[in-house]
């Protein structure tokens, strides 16, 4: 297995000019190295606990627990895609009944000797110290491109820096994660400082979120994590969701606030100054598979679930919502943030719609692709220009600057694999990243402004 399940895009000008590497004794890796392992061999002991306490649960946040909007009015601060699971094409149905081996064996890539140093370490300080210098320094005109890899038994949280001017892309730093990761969702809040920060929420095939500092290099653990599994012999009641984690989405403008949709048919708000949730939203009778805040209503959440409902939040009153039937499972919801009366759905069955949430309606619907559409991107800065992908290997422009005439600009056949997921530049209206399950091949920026009828139709709109 060599798959890219999930990416994200970091807007320039945020990350650390030079990230802070970690420098840790032989004694502190040593020991971090043996708690990985115990935590390991605990987690798969206490797996079976863990559901047998869950299913005694009442299922129920305490009621004492501020709502998120309360939070967020007390807080006032200002300041991204699911894995298709039914094919199982990667065998998630044995998840659980694999051999530990399938977790990242740290020891097995970390040798300390008695002097401190590791022995597969065979080049000398000196002659790469420059050249890494010069790598380390990330430009204020340079993204960051943050991308879910799993190669074999590692699952890898990597960082690349993409250069558009000088047409650069290089793994800057990474991370090696746990599990599975499913989705990724930059963020910039840090209750513990006052600056922004340059942090990434991950989920993954676990209940836990885990949250990463993106401006740390040669780190071994998360900032913090949100969610804890139910501890048996310990008396640790569970918090958070009871399955993997399929979406998450950051509130921009109640900044301490971030939603997680999950396979246990539940939508968490979680407070992050507690690093608890505070709401449940439960009307789902299947995985919850993607989730987007509305970009100017931030008490409004965007849901599509794997029961064939696509459902808007109102998070200021509990339980309160509007529904859509859609032809398929809900893969991907996405607001046009150009004309936010709207918004757009992918299914499982390759059918691409969009509603119009003031009137209640379908405005069309499309059969946009010949399996499920896995990314729907929309550029950040020029109107109407819509990019989906497949677990066909296409992708798709298309142009839907009118809000009843959807028109299909250009495709092209990738060589990626079946496509699991994309997104478009935060800063550039027609750079795109995708990626795949192609074992040789399978993540790729493109500059789609190169394309002679995309540059012909789109370039007087930006």
């Amino acid at each position: 297995m060599n798959v890219i399940p999930c990416m994200t895009w970091v807007k320039k000008g945020v990350a650390a000019a030079v990230p802070e590497k970690v420098q840790l004794t032989p004694e502190e890796l040593e020991g971090i190295i043996k708690q990985t392992q115990s935590d390991l061999q605990i987690l798969e002991n206490d797996e079976g606990e863990g559901d047998d306490d869950n299913d005694n649960d009442d299922d129920k946040i305490d009621d004492n627990e501020p709502s998120a909007s309360a939070s967020s009015n007390n807080n006032q601060n200002q300041s991204s895609s699911s894995t298709k699971m039914d094919t199982d094409e990667y065998d998630f149905d044995n998840y659980d009944n694999e051999a530990g081996d399938i977790h990242c064996s740290v020891s097995g890539l970390a040798i300390i000797n008695s002097d401190g140093k590791d022995p597969f370490v065979t080049v000398g300080d000196d002659e790469d110290e420059d050249s890494e210098k010069d790598d380390d320094i990330i430009k204020p005109d340079d993204n960051l491109v943050v991308v879910g890899h799993v190669d074999g038994d590692a699952s890898i949280l990597e960082v690349f820096v993409y250069n558009e001017k000088e047409g650069s892309f290089y793994c800057h730093h990474d991370f090696f994660l746990p599990s599975f990761p499913l989705c990724i969702e930059w963020l910039s809040y840090d209750q513990s400082q006052e600056k922004p920060a340059n942090f990434c929420a991950i989920g993954d095939m676990t209940p836990i979120i885990q949250v990463w500092d993106l401006d740390l290099i040669d780190c071994f653990e998360p900032v913090f994590k949100l969610g804890s599994k139910a501890k048996k012999k310990k008396n640790i009641k569970q918090i958070g969701h009871k399955d993997a984690v399929l979406d998450i989405a950051w509130n921009k403008n109640y900044c301490h606030v971030l939603a997680s949709g999950s396979v246990d048919n539940t939508v968490l708000l979680w407070d992050l100054d507690t690093c608890l949730p505070s709401t449940k939203l439960d009307q789902f009778t299947d995985k919850v598979q993607s989730i987007k805040w509305h970009p100017n209503e931030t008490h409004q959440l965007l849901t599509g679930s794997a029961d064939k409902i696509t459902r808007l939040y109102d998070c200021r009153v509990d339980d309160t919502f509007k529904s859509w039937e859609t032809s398929g499972e809900v893969e991907r919801v996405l607001w046009n943030h150009f004309d936010p009366n709207y918004f757009f759905i992918s299914t499982s069955n390759g059918i691409l719609e969009c509603i119009d949430s003031r009137q209640g309606k379908h405005v069309w619907q499309i059969s946009a692709h010949e399996k499920e559409i896995t990314g729907l991107s929309l550029s950040s800065t020029c109107t109407g220009f819509l990019v989906t992908c497949s677990d066909d290997g296409v992708v798709k422009v298309w142009d839907a600057i009118q809000p009843d005439n959807l028109q299909l600009v250009w495709e092209n056949q990738t060589n990626l694999g079946k496509l699991q997921c994309l997104s478009s530049s935060p800063d550039s209206p027609f750079i795109i990243a995708a990626g795949g399950d192609n074992k040789s091949h399978n993540f790729k920026v493109w500059n789609l402004f190169e394309t002679e009828i995309i540059a012909e139709r789109f370039k007087d709109r930006c």
